[in-house]
């Protein structure tokens, strides 16, 4: 029988959400903490190879599937992959493709804007980092009777996923750089995924070299990506 914790919804039960009361200058200070943290994530391409706990990436990667999703369908798999072969094969792979990118496939100004950040087809850190973790799409789920049924806002749901896959990299004191090789589908057969997955991003995982340099580039301030409609203001 339903309480006063739970209601009952479309024939589906709802439990209460229960939030937890901070003042609001403890709301600031948190606010304040995580940009503060988050402001020095950069893409990392020098890794080192020091090892990482399993718990470690399983507590990420369990962060990763709180994201929302379209009808809460969670359409994402999340394959980490530590098999030195399976690295290999993937950096072999993803050179030969990256290879053609900067010599046919990119315009004249795609190269120009990479100048900045010393990219090149080279991509040593597929091997070196201790993990890999490889982002599939589920275009579609299978029943238990084998047949098809619907996923809702797929590359959306898996983008905010992401998202919060890479913060929570970065929160445990780790490094990552967002990766996609083109074309992707290759990864979805080294891997053995089954037929409505589709590779949606790769990245490594682990700790920056000791000698690891980055872009010295600045983000946009506050005023260039935000425009705030305020109360009582009319356009």
């Amino acid at each position: 029988m339903p309480n006063k914790d739970t209601k009952i919804v479309n024939g589906h039960t709802h439990i209460r959400y229960l939030s937890t009361s901070i003042s609001e200058k403890e709301v600031l200070k948190r606010s304040e903490k995580f940009y503060k943290i988050m402001n020095k994530r950069r893409s990392i391409r020098d890794f080192s190879n020091k090892k990482i706990s399993k718990e470690v990436i399983e507590n990420i990667l369990k962060t990763a599937g709180t994201a929302p999703s379209g009808a809460h369908k969670q359409p994402w798999s999340f394959c980490v992959v530590e098999n030195k072969k399976i690295k290999r094969g993937i950096r072999k792979i993803v050179e030969a493709e990256e290879q053609k990118s900067y010599n046919e496939r990119m315009s004249a100004s795609w190269l120009k804007d990479l100048k900045p950040m010393g990219t090149n087809a080279s991509k040593p850190f597929i091997e070196i980092a201790p993990y890999l973790i490889v982002v599939f799409k589920h275009l579609f789920e299978y029943d238990k009777n084998g047949n098809k049924s619907q996923n809702y806002y797929v590359n959306e749901s898996v983008g905010i996923a992401c998202g919060m896959l890479i913060a929570a990299i970065h929160n445990a004191g780790l490094v990552t750089l967002t990766h996609t090789p083109s074309p992707m589908r290759f990864l979805e057969k080294i891997l053995e995924r089954p037929d409505n997955e589709r590779a949606f991003l790769l990245l490594p995982v682990g700790y920056a070299a000791d000698e690891c340099y980055i872009p010295e580039l600045q983000r946009k301030s506050i005023n260039n990506i935000s425009e705030f409609y305020s109360q009582g203001e009319s356009r």
